[in-house]
């Protein structure tokens, strides 16, 4: 699942440490000095990616995929994870 810690370092490379929750982060580079995040930008590429987050919720589990193909065949797995995909598509 895609969280937004992954996305402040994946935008601030140079970001080792976070601190925080859900609205206020501290972020240190290797010498535990405070680095500047563009938390606009880091937001909006969250919710580019969130669809892996609403596509990971819905998806049937494992169990109940194997159980899926086993009972109905391959078509209606990939019936049913297309549903998900098409729910949510990416952007």
């Amino acid at each position: 699942m895609v969280q937004i810690q992954d996305i402040i370092v994946q935008l601030n490379t140079d970001v080792v440490t976070i601190h925080g929750n859900g609205d206020t982060y501290t972020c240190l580079d290797k010498d535990g000095k405070t680095v500047t995040v563009d938390m606009d930008a880091v937001n909006a590429e969250f919710t580019k990616q969130n669809y892996k987050n609403e596509r990971a919720a819905e998806y049937l589990s494992v169990v109940d995929q194997l159980d899926l193909i086993y009972h109905s065949g391959v078509d209606a797995w990939k019936a049913k994870i297309k549903e998900t995909k098409d729910k949510y598509p990416k952007p």
